[in-house]
């Protein structure tokens, strides 16, 4: 794997350290500022507004920008957000700089995915993609716990002064080790907006936002489930998140090859393993050892559908995936909101600290049944085009490449103008893949 993935997984560490750290730093912060802790809550909804306002927003303003210095310019905003928290000397200008530190997030990872694929072969995309979520992973397993602890023992300012050294870091590895690379041919804001209308691409949203809210219908509830039901003492809360971390790197992991080698069935069967292992945490989590067990298995399951969501998008936006790759982070973040609202309404309601688990199962099918009627549509909408394709190759020669049963076989498909057309997995429409001399071959749907 190229060394420019490792400055993009360092940026997604500081990005996923300043995310989560705040959880456990705002009975610190309340105390310092004079706040109520509900109140201080609002510090973490006030980063994932700035993150579902800034990744069309950056995004869409950034499409004429060379990527490198994109990505530069976004955690040059990441690293003055956090200093801003470090330096805010009152509760409405921390909610000014925990803004402004959510305002690059889903920019960076929506560039930050397209170059990530663009600096490896076709068939090494989603794993390039995997590798720079590592960055995140790690921080839930690291990043997180260490600046916490760091807070909690020097103030908690001391910590996004932390981060914000992270930023700076983020900047110079991406400076050095990314090579240039120009916006996608022909960007602009129309073009991006328009690609993101794609009912494909919006069907892709539309799962992750159900699908991932399953997750944080429980994430955001963890602490006191095993608390209150499986009886751990609050101290162990630490461990528990670096349990669910590690399972979260153990997806990444294996989202990558898995995604390459089939995009949709690693979706479906992301989805259906998450709606199950919700169920059977929910229903295991007073024994205490089932209960760690299944922590790590969230984490891997609930991960693992990131990649081919974002590969996804990616893909049914191909001529301007940057916006719908950014827009695919706001759709995560209202998962976060919406999850951690459903969860706590079935709490409210009386129904004990093991519904969230239940309504995140709900929640996870239903992000596998759009999952599945998106594939259903793609499949008809590529079954009308193979029909027309049929009586074109009968009228002329060339290769082309078909998808059989998830493999991929050659035939013979007319050339147009130097360039090869294929067809991306089954049930995919055809599309230009590249010109005939060595183009690489996109992963299969």
């Amino acid at each position: 794997m190229p060394l420019a993935l490792l400055a993009l997984a360092i940026g997604a560490f500081g990005i996923g350290t300043t995310e989560f750290v705040m959880m456990g730093l705002l009975p610190n912060v309340a105390d310092d500022l004079g706040i109520p802790v509900p109140t201080a809550g609002h510090l973490v909804s006030a980063y994932a507004i700035g993150v579902v306002i800034g990744a069309p927003l950056l995004t869409a303003l950034g499409a004429r920008v060379p990527r490198k210095r994109m990505l530069v310019l976004l955690m040059a905003v990441f690293t003055a957000g956090n200093l801003a928290s470090a330096l805010a000397p009152d509760y409405e200008l921390l909610l000014v700089g925990r803004v402004l530190a959510g305002l690059p997030h889903g920019a960076f990872f929506g560039v930050g995915a397209v170059v990530a694929a663009r600096l490896v072969t076709e068939d090494r995309r989603a794993r390039a993609v995997a590798a720079m979520f590592l960055g995140l992973t790690v921080a839930n397993i690291v990043g997180v716990p260490a600046a916490t602890l760091l807070g909690q023992n020097l103030g908690w300012r001391t910590t996004f002064l932390l981060v914000a050294s992270i930023g700076v870091l983020a900047m110079g590895s991406l400076a050095l080790l990314v090579p240039r690379m120009p916006a996608e041919p022909g960007g602009g804001l129309v073009r991006e907006v328009r690609a993101l209308g794609d009912r494909q691409v919006l069907l892709g949203l539309l799962t992750a936002i159900f699908g991932f809210a399953g997750i944080f219908a429980v994430y955001s509830y963890l602490a006191s489930m095993m608390t209150e039901v499986t009886g751990l003492a609050e101290s162990s809360v630490t461990l528990v998140l670096a349990l669910f971390g590690i399972g979260m790197t153990l997806g990444a992991l294996l989202a990558g090859p898995l995604t390459d080698r089939a995009l949709r069935p690693t979706l479906y069967g992301s989805l259906a393993a998450l709606a199950v292992a919700l169920g059977v945490f929910g229903s295991v989590v007073h024994v205490r050892w089932a209960a760690l067990v299944m922590v790590v298995v969230l984490g891997a399951v609930g991960f693992l559908t990131t990649t081919p969501l974002q590969m996804l998008v990616m893909n049914k936006a191909h001529r301007a995936p940057t916006l719908a790759s950014a827009s695919n982070h706001s759709a995560f973040n209202l998962a976060n909101a919406g999850g951690a609202w459903l969860g706590g309404l079935a709490v409210t309601a009386g129904w004990g600290w093991t519904s969230p688990a239940f309504v995140g199962a709900a929640l996870a099918v239903a992000g596998l049944g759009i999952a599945l009627l998106a594939g259903a549509m793609d499949r008809g909408r590529g079954a009308v085009a193979d029909v027309a394709e049929a009586g074109a190759v009968a009228d002329a020669g060339g290769s082309r490449v078909v998808a059989r049963g998830g493999e991929r076989t050659d035939a013979r498909l007319p050339a147009r103008g130097g360039e090869r057309v294929g067809r991306q997995g089954r049930g995919s429409g055809s599309r230009v893949l590249g010109p005939v001399s060595g183009a690489g071959r996109p992963p299969l749907d």
